[in-house]
């Protein structure tokens, strides 16, 4: 248990999920004080300016671990460096890490923060705020009690608008984000992995493309005297672009940050360079009998997650946009009996469906000595495992065993 009065909690990355998603929902707390710290020096700046003017700052992950006495870190970096901040963090003496998904963008880099875990005795937790979504709780009870009867099927239908601005982000480079099966879909399927808990995923088929971000599909009439991009906010034909993004254009992101890294989040999203996909579908087998599908859509006019999760005794549906209440069919209902309605408590007001204030205080939680945290980082590298094979089974156009890529029955993982 932390006994200090204030715990010094540091935060790996000042983009929007560590400025704006955990910088914001831990700044007013008073037993808490924050240390930033981010390669670019205006954005570090920024994030402090916009946090709480008494916040230490560094341009560099080893100072201010070598420095600063923290209780805990927030590890918000882009994927790719989730690993070796994890690592950092652990072996230079903080003993409360949570990352933000993925734990990593491999089953390998996750071994790697496993082994370091165990070596230092450190605990890891995972940013899976999916799971504190009041609605996503609420089915995990229904199936824990009993009520589907033996689960068997579930699946998940998700459009994101806003998922086209990964071809305009670091997120669009397979070598940084490990693919969107693992950066996106590693919530998805840790979802599933969480309410399936009698059972562990065994195999994978996806099939997936990029469709319609594509230097072919561009959305609007092109002068050949005028070129179009490089980027959304010096694009000539940004008025007639339906799908031009202002993200290059807020106070952490701007063309003052990018004079530090060269980077910039409003790339165009149909010429950028990219190896990832903007739609597609996985199938997960488990091996308690046990079936998922995860569809996610990038090219579309509205966000939602849609479930519909199946038993042997009934079935459940809920939409994420529609999460006040979840609809229950019982296998034998009939007339007024067909349908039951599950009502569901209001969420927090927050990002994610409120789950992300959630996932913010059950880390002071169990920082505090108070809770578990609610991931292992056995979840961690289940649900990396099922994105990663994902990616392999849609590129190699293959079925893909977990078995290839993690022994989800190591004693390393249970431990």
């Amino acid at each position: 248990m932390i006994n200090t009065q204030t715990l010094n909690i540091g935060i790996i990355g000042t983009g929007g999920r560590g400025t704006d998603c955990f910088g914001k929902f831990l700044a007013p707390h008073e037993d808490v004080q924050l240390v930033l710290a981010d390669s670019n020096p205006q954005r570090v700046a920024e994030a402090a300016r916009e946090l709480g003017e008494s916040i230490q700052t560094f341009t560099s992950v080893e100072a201010m671990l070598a420095e600063a006495k923290l209780d805990g870190v927030v590890i918000t970096s882009p994927d790719y460096l989730h690993a070796d901040h994890v690592i950092a963090a652990l072996e230079n003496g903080v003993r409360h890490v949570i990352v933000d998904k993925p734990l990593a963008i491999s089953t390998e880099g996750c071994k790697r923060v496993i082994s370091a875990m165990h070596a230092t005795g450190g605990k890891v937790a995972i940013g899976f705020n999916l799971r504190h979504i009041p609605i996503v709780e609420r089915i995990k009870n229904v199936i824990d009690n009993g009520e589907l009867g033996e689960l068997m099927s579930m699946e998940n239908r998700e459009f994101y608008d806003l998922g086209r601005t990964y071809m305009a982000r670091w997120n669009r480079k397979y070598a940084w984000s490990g693919g969107l099966w693992i950066h996106k879909g590693s919530h998805d399927f840790d979802i599933f992995n969480w309410w399936n808990s009698g059972g562990d995923p065994a195999r994978v088929f996806a099939s997936a493309g990029l469709n319609a971000l594509r230097p072919d599909k561009l959305p609007f009439e092109v002068d050949p005297q005028i070129p179009v991009g490089p980027n959304c906010s010096s694009c000539a034909y940004y008025d007639q672009c339906p799908d031009h993004s202002e993200m290059g254009q807020s106070d952490l992101f701007n063309a003052q940050t990018a004079q530090s890294d060269g980077y910039v989040k409003d790339l165009c999203i149909f010429l950028s360079d990219k190896d990832v996909h903007d739609n597609g579908i996985a199938i997960v087998e488990y091996d308690n009998n046990v079936r998922a599908s995860h569809l996610e859509c990038f090219v579309c006019n509205f966000t939602d997650r849609m479930y519909t999760i199946a038993g042997d005794k009934g079935t459940v549906m809920a939409s994420l946009e529609n999460a006040t209440q979840i609809e229950f069919r019982p296998r034998w209902g009939r007339g007024e009996n067909a349908v039951k309605m599950i009502d569901v408590p209001p969420a927090p007001e927050g990002t994610h469906g409120g789950g992300d204030p959630l996932l913010v205080d059950n880390f002071l939680a169990s920082l505090r000595g108070e809770s578990q945290s609610s991931s292992t980082v056995r979840d961690g590298i289940k649900a990396v495992a099922v994105g990663q094979a994902a990616e392999v089974s849609w590129r190699e156009k293959r079925s893909v065993e977990i078995s290839e890529l993690v022994d989800l029955n190591d004693p390393l993982l249970n431990a």
